[in-house]
C-alpha cells in the first residue's frame, strides 16, 4: 500500500523527481511507498540542524574507523575513502523474503553445476553446457576435476549482483563465486550508519546481519577435515596492496580468524601449516581472498605471487577445506547466465525464480540472430572472462565503432555475450543537502549452512550513481555506497558471535602464534610510532624557543638543534645575516619539515609510515588504537593554509599532534596483552627511542658551541626529563648530569639505559632459536651495551679534547649506534625473515582418499 505526499513530506521531496520508470522510494503515483513513510517523516522531524549532526556523525565514524578500498601501501594512502550516504536502502520483510528464496535457489543452483562439472559432467555428455564453456578461458581448473570437497558444498558464499528493472522485477547483472568481496563493507556500512541514526535504526526494527557470519562460522567449522570445535582457519588476503586489504582484515577481525597471506602459509607433507614465531601450525581451514588461478603456483598459475605452493594437493588429500572451493571462479564466467535457465530445469527440476539479465550468447544460431537485429541497443561482454575487459554499451559508440565491434564479434562470436541495457532502479541519495534519485545496484549475499541449505544476508552493500554507466565498477571509490536496511514486523532481537559454543574450550593465553610478517609489520610500527613522536618533540622544542624572541646569541645553538632534525635540514649562512633573517629562514624550514609532502624524513612522511603499518595489521589493533591513527592526519589537524603558517598556530599543532602519539603509546603499553605481538611492538619503540637519544646527543653535544646551556635545556624538554633534573640538581645546567640523566640512568623512562633495560627483558622472552647456546645472539648484544653505559664515566664523556670537539663522547656514542644496529638487524633475520627451501612434488605424501 503506497501513501501520498503530504504536507510533512512536501518539504523533504521538493525536487525529487525519479528519471527512470521505478523509484524505490516514490512510487508512480506520487506516493511515498509503506516500508519508506516512516524514515522520511522522521527525517522531516529532525530538520536540518538536526540532520546536519546525524551526517557530522557519520563522517566522523567512518574517517576513525578509516574505511577505504584503496591501495593501502600507496603514497596516498588516505584518498579514496569509503564513501557512505547516509540514506539507507529500505526494503519490506516480505518483499525480501521473496528475494532471498530466489538467491538461495540461484546458490544451490550454481553449487550443483559445479559438483556436476568438478565430477561426472553430465552436463557436458548430454549438450546442456558446450565443450566452450569448460575447456575455453571460463576458469575451469583441469588440476581439481575430481577433487569432491566435505559434504559436496563447492560453494560456501555467494554474492549476487542485482538491479530492479522498471517493470520492478529483480535480475541478476553478475554471480561472484570466487571470494565474494562486499560482506565485510556491508558490516561496516551497518556498524556506522545504525550509530549515526540510532533512533532511526531501533524505531524501523532493521534486520541484524550477524546470523549470517555466524552462519559461516559454524558452517566452515561443520566442514572442518579436523577439531571440528575449534578448527584453526585463516583468511587468504593477496596482501595490503590488494585493494579490498580493508575487508580482509575487518572480517578477519570480526571472525577471529588468523589474517594470512600466502607467504604466511606453507605444505609440509600432506598439511598446510602457518609459519609463526613458534613453529609451524597446522591449518585446518582457508577462508580464501585470492582468486583460484592464483591459489598454487605449483599446479595452477607459476606466476602467481600469493598462493602456496602444493596447495591442490593438499586439497586433493582431503586435509584442508577451502571456500569457496578452488576452480568455482568458473561460474563467473557471463555466458553462463544464458545456460541457467536450462541447467536449473535438468539438476533442480524447478523454474528459476530469480532470472539473470537477457543474455544471448553469440555462438547459438539463434541467440546470433537477434543480436545483428538489435545490436545497437545491447551491451556486449567477453563470454569466458567477466573481468578480462568492460561490458561496451553499443549505443554510446558512434556508427564505425558499432560496425566495427559487429564484425569483431561476428568472427569470434565464442568469445561474445550481449545482455539487454537494463536502467536500473532510483534511489534517494543526499547530495549537496538535498535529496536526489539516483541509479542503484545491490549486491546480495548468501552462505551455506552446515545442512546444505543456504542463508541470506537480510540487507547488502549497495551503490549509487548519478549516471547509469557509472554503475559497472561495484568498488570504485568515486561511488556512493549505501547500507541496505530490511524491515522486520517486530523488534529484532540482538545476536552476538561470542555466544556460548555446546563444548568447553581450550583456555589459550599467550604462545608464540605470531606470523613472522606480522611481528615485522608491529615492529616497524612500533619504530614509526616513536620516530614520530621524537620528530615532534623535537619541532616543538625549536618551534617554542623560535616564539619566545630568542636572543641573537642563542640562533647559533637553536640552528644545531634544527640541524638535528634530519640530514637534509637547510640550516641559514650567518656571515653577515641579521637575527630577524636567520629566524624566518629558520620558521620556513620548520614548516616545510612539517608539512611539505615529498620532504624525506618529514612529519608528513613519518606519519604516512606509522598510518601504512598499521594498515598491514589493523587486524591486530584494537577499534580505540585505530581511531587515534586515523585523527593522526596533519590535513584534519590543520585544514588552514601551511604556506603562511604562524608558528602559535604550529605550536598548538604540535603540543595536539604528541597528545595523540602519547595516547597511541599508552593504549599500547595498557591495552595489548603481553604476547609476542606487543613484544616485537614494544622492541621496535624501543630501538627507535634509544636510537633518536643517541644520535641527538651526537649531533649537539660532539661540538663545541659557543653556550651550552640553552641546548642542555632542550635536550631535557626533548626528553622530558626537565623536571626530574631539576628536582635532583638544584645548580645551574650541566653537561655531565645531563648525559647521567639522558644515557645512563635505568630509573628515567626516557634515558637509554631505561630501553636498554627493556630490551633485555623482550629479547630474554624471545623463542630460542639455537638451543645449544645458553644466551642467544641478542640478548649477548643487549648485555655488551649495557655494560658498556653502566661503565661509563659521564665526566670523561663531557671533557673537550686539544681539537674542542668532545671525541671520548662522539666515539661512544658512535659505537652504541653501530650495536644498536646490529642488534636490530640480528632480530630482523632471526625473527623477521622466513625462507622456506622449495620441495619436489615427490616429497608430498598421501595422508588417505580425499
Amino acid at each position: 500500500m503506497e501513501s501520498h505526499l503530504d504536507s510533512s513530506t512536501v518539504g523533504l521531496l521538493a525536487g525529487y523527481e525519479p528519471p527512470g520508470e521505478y523509484d524505490e522510494m516514490r512510487a508512480a503515483d506520487g506516493g511515498v511507498r509503506a516500508s519508506w513513510r516512516g524514515f522520511v517523516q522522521g527525517l522531516e522531524q529532525l530538520g536540518g540542524s538536526g540532520w546536519g549532526g546525524h551526517l557530522d556523525r557519520m563522517r566522523r565514524l567512518l574517517r576513525e574507523s578509516g574505511v577505504n578500498h584503496s591501495i593501502a601501501g600507496s603514497p596516498q594512502d588516505r584518498d579514496g575513502h569509503w564513501e557512505l550516504d547516509p540514506i539507507p536502502w529500505l526494503l519490506a520483510k516480505q518483499e525480501w523474503l521473496e528475494l532471498a528464496a530466489g538467491l538461495q535457489q540461484r546458490a544451490r543452483l550454481l553449487n550443483r553445476v559445479l559438483a556436476d562439472l568438478y565430477g561426472p559432467q553430465e552436463m557436458l555428455r548430454r549438450g546442456v553446457v558446450p565443450p566452450e564453456l569448460a575447456f575455453g578461458q571460463g576458469g575451469f581448473l583441469l588440476p581439481c576435476h575430481g577433487l569432491w570437497p566435505p559434504q559436496g558444498v563447492f560453494l560456501h558464499l555467494y554474492a549476487g549482483e542485482l538491479v530492479r528493472g522498471p517493470d520492478g522485477r529483480w535480475l541478476v547483472l553478475a554471480d561472484r563465486t570466487q571470494g565474494p568481496s562486499g560482506a565485510g563493507f556491508a558490516l561496516e556500512n551497518r556498524v556506522v550508519l545504525s550509530r549515526a541514526l540510532p533512533d532511526h535504526f531501533h524505531r524501523l526494527h532493521v534486520e541484524r546481519l550477524a546470523s549470517f557470519f555466524l552462519t559461516l562460522r559454524e558452517t566452515l567449522n561443520s566442514l572442518s577435515p579436523h577439531d571440528r570445535d575449534s578448527p584453526r582457519a585463516v583468511l587468504l588476503s593477496p596482501g595490503p596492496l590488494g585493494s579490498g586489504y580493508f575487508e580482509d582484515a575487518y572480517l578477519a577481525r570480526y571472525l577471529g580468524y588468523t589474517l594470512a597471506e600466502g607467504g604466511d602459509l606453507t605444505v609440509r607433507g600432506a598439511r598446510v601449516y602457518l609459519k609463526t614465531l613458534g613453529g609451524l601450525l597446522p591449518v585446518d581451514v582457508i577462508l580464501r581472498r585470492v582468486p583460484d588461478e592464483d591459489c598454487d603456483p605449483l599446479d595452477l598459475c607459476s606466476a602467481s605471487l600469493h598462493g602456496v605452493p602444493g596447495l591442490v594437493q593438499v586439497v586433493r588429500n582431503g586435509q584442508v577445506l577451502i571456500a569457496n572451493a578452488l576452480g568455482s571462479g568458473f561460474l563467473e564466467a557471463p555466458v553462463l547466465a544464458a545456460l541457467l535457465p536450462a541447467l536449473c530445469g535438468e539438476l533442480l527440476g524447478e523454474t528459476l525464480r530469480l532470472p539473470s539479465v537477457p543474455t544471448w550468447w553469440c555462438a547459438r544460431p539463434d541467440d546470433w540472430d537477434y543480436v545483428q537485429d538489435h545490436f545497437d541497443d545491447l551491451v556486449i561482454r567477453p563470454a569466458l572472462a567477466p573481468r578480462a575487459r568492460r561490458p561496451i554499451t553499443t549505443a554510446e559508440l558512434t556508427p564505425l565503432q558499432r560496425r566495427e565491434l559487429l564484425e569483431t564479434v561476428s568472427q569470434h562470436r565464442v568469445e561474445f555475450v550481449a545482455q539487454a541495457r537494463m536502467t536500473p532502479s532510483t534511489v534517494p541519495v543526499w547530495h549537496k543537502g538535498a535529496l536526489h534519485p539516483w541509479y542503484a545496484g545491490l549486491r546480495a549475499f548468501a552462505v551455506a549452512k552446515p545442512n546444505g541449505q543456504y542463508e541470506v544476508l537480510p540487507g547488502g552493500l549497495a551503490q549509487s550513481a548519478a549516471r547509469v554507466s557509472a554503475l559497472s565498477d561495484f568498488f570504485s571509490v568515486s561511488r556512493t555506497h549505501k547500507d541496505v536496511w530490511v524491515l522486520a514486523d517486530g523488534p529484532v532481537a540482538p545476536l552476538s558471535l561470542l555466544r556460548p559454543p555446546p563444548t568447553a574450550v581450550e583456555l589459550r593465553r599467550s604462545a608464540n602464534d605470531l606470523p613472522s610478517r606480522v611481528a615485522d609489520n608491529l615492529y616497524w610500527f612500533g619504530r614509526h610510532i616513536e620516530r614520530a613522536e621524537g620528530l615532534v618533540r623535537q619541532l616543538r622544542s625549536c618551534v617554542s624557543r623560535m616564539t619566545s624572541e630568542p636572543e641573537p646569541s642563542n640562533l647559533f645553538e637553536l640552528a644545531w638543534l634544527m640541524r638535528a632534525l634530519g640530514d637534509d635540514i637547510q640550516v641559514p649562512e650567518f656571515a653577515g645575516a641579521q637575527p630577524a633573517e636567520i629566524l624566518e629562514s629558520l620558521r620556513a624550514e620548520v614548516l616545510s619539515f612539517l608539512f611539505h609532502p615529498s620532504r624525506r624524513g618529514g612529519c608528513r612522511e613519518t606519519l604516512r609510515s606509522v598510518y601504512r603499518n598499521a594498515s598491514f595489521v589493523r587486524d591486530r589493533l584494537s577499534v580505540d588504537t585505530w581511531r587515534i591513527i586515523s585523527r593522526l592526519d596533519l590535513d584534519l589537524l590543520f585544514p588552514a593554509a601551511k604556506e603562511q603558517a604562524r608558528l602559535g598556530d604550529v605550536l598548538l599543532l604540535l603540543n595536539e599532534m604528541l597528545s595523540l602519539l602519547s595516547a597511541l603509546s599508552g593504549l599500547g603499553l595498557e591495552s595489548m596483552t603481553r604476547g609476542p605481538g606487543w613484544r616485537f611492538m614494544d622492541m621496535g619503540r624501543r630501538l627507535e627511542r634509544a636510537s633518536n637519544a643517541l644520535r641527538l646527543l651526537r649531533l649537539t653535544l660532539v661540538p663545541r658551541t659557543s653556550e651550552l646551556r640553552p641546548l642542555l635545556e632542550a635536550l631535557l624538554e626533548i626528553a622530558d626529563s626537565s623536571m626530574t633534573y631539576r628536582y635532583r640538581y638544584m645548580t645551574s645546567l650541566q653537561l655531565p648530569p645531563v648525559l647521567d640523566l639522558v644515557l645512563m640512568d635505568e630509573t628515567n623512562p626516557r634515558s637509554v639505559g631505561f630501553q636498554f633495560r627493556a630490551l633485555a627483558e623482550h629479547v630474554r622472552q624471545l623463542p630460542v632459536k639455537s638451543p645449544a647456546t645458553s644466551e642467544n645472539a641478542e640478548t649477548q648484544l643487549v648485555l655488551q651495551i649495557q655494560g658498556r653505559l653502566r661503565l661509563a664515566d659521564v665526566e670523561a664523556l663531557a671533557m673537550l679534547d686539544a681539537q674542542g670537539v668532545r671525541s671520548h663522547l662522539d666515539g661512544f656514542l658512535e659505537r652504541t649506534l653501530a650495536q644498536l644496529l646490529e642488534l636490530s638487524d640480528s632480530v630482523t633475520r632471526t625473527y623477521l625473515t622466513h625462507t622456506v627451501p622449495s620441495r619436489p612434488l615427490g616429497m608430498f605424501l598421501p595422508a588417505g582418499p580425499a
